[in-house]
């Protein structure tokens, strides 16, 4: 076996492994359909810190912390910490925001998109197409010369400087001073205990930081130079949670699989909408360089450009429910779909404007 298939085979394993643990989540307490979602986990924090105050979103949530510890052990025991950036920091941090927009137009990131999909959501898979048709067009652009500033290395301490918030984040979640916001109701109120929560998102984090896991890089790899090995991790992700589904859903006499466009857990079934959303994101992230998970983890290795784009995203959760821009159960704003279409049209200038000719 050569190393391009003990490749392929670790990143099938740890598809197979994140699937299982995001379903699992469901059953532990996470919402349905949400074993794992950045977008969704971002937005809780950005609420249980204060930053905006819809009741029903605010929870510190462990998975996040996990993902950056998991990213970050996993790095120093392959000695593969190596703290760099300065890529365009302002502009990632712009790029951040608007996938965070996009996401929360859909009410979910690529991870929850496929956790969706094994729940039986049918309007995942019209905001899959919307996703794949955003990173098609990311895609062209890096085909036609888009890129932004090489990184430097940076400092040990500045590159440690996301992981020490997250620990801060961890303290407070514990500590539960009065300043910290707990949903009593709604989805952030729904959430699997601490310590599994927080052992999910390490093993999470460990395994993508070691397979280098990707939503986005893996349908931007196969459409680039028609390389499926993060697409095949992608595609276990979805049949182990699928297949977890459906024994939850036979042994527990509750349905963790219903199958149709109506009556989806913390979802909508504006098909334009989905469809426009996951497009904006999947956009955004190609020119980013991956996913929201993917940043997490590069993050947790001392990367403080994708550090700035987790700020990015951070900040474009509060502002969304701040100004009435995230989507509901109940579909859409009117807030929102302006803002998705604002960005769409930011995405495609940041695109142009960075393009190099071959003498740069």
């Amino acid at each position: 076996m050569n190393l391009s298939k003990n490749e392929k085979a670790m990143t099938i394993i740890a598809g197979v492994i994140m699937g299982v643990i995001g379903a699992s989540l469901v059953l532990f307490g996470n919402p349905k359909n949400m074993g794992f979602c950045i977008a969704c986990f971002l937005r809780d924090t950005a609420g249980g810190v204060g930053l905006h105050r819809a009741e029903v979103v605010q929870y510190i949530r462990p998975e996040i912390i996990g993902l950056i510890f998991g990213s970050l052990f996993a790095a120093l025991a392959t000695k593969e910490f190596s703290p760099r950036g300065g890529s365009a920091p302002m502009t990632r941090f712009v790029l951040g925001f608007f996938a965070m927009i996009g996401a929360l137009m859909f009410l979910g990131c690529p991870f929850r998109m496929i956790l969706r999909i094994a729940g039986g959501d049918l309007n995942a898979i019209v905001a899959f197409v919307g996703f794949v048709c955003g990173i098609a067009t990311g895609v062209f652009f890096l085909n036609r010369g888009y890129s932004l500033n090489r990184t430097r290395k940076v400092s040990k301490s500045e590159g440690s400087i996301l992981p020490v918030i997250a620990l801060v984040f961890l303290v407070l979640l514990v500590a539960a001073p009065a300043f910290i916001f707990f949903s009593e109701k709604g989805p952030g109120s729904m959430h699997a205990p601490l310590a599994i929560s927080l052992i999910a998102g390490i093993i999470v984090g460990a395994l993508a930081q070691r397979t280098r896991f990707c939503m986005v890089g893996g349908i931007r790899d196969m459409i680039l130079i028609r390389e499926n090995r993060l697409l095949l991790g992608f595609v276990a992700v979805l049949v182990s949670a699928l297949v977890m589904n459906l024994i939850f859903s036979a042994t527990t006499g509750t349905s963790y699989f219903n199958l149709g466009f109506e009556n989806q857990p913390i979802a909508h079934s504006d098909g334009l909408w989905n469809f426009l959303g996951l497009y904006l994101t999947g956009f955004a992230c190609v020119l980013l360089g991956g996913c929201p998970l993917r940043q997490l983890i590069l993050s947790g290795e001392g990367n403080t450009d994708s550090a700035v784009t987790i700020l990015g995203l951070f900040v474009g959760a509060a502002f969304a429910h701040n100004f009435g821009l995230a989507a509901s159960g109940d579909g859409p704003t009117v807030n929102g779909m302006i803002a998705v279409v604002i960005g769409i049209v930011v995405v495609a200038v940041i695109a142009l404007t960075n393009l190099k000719t071959a003498k740069e």
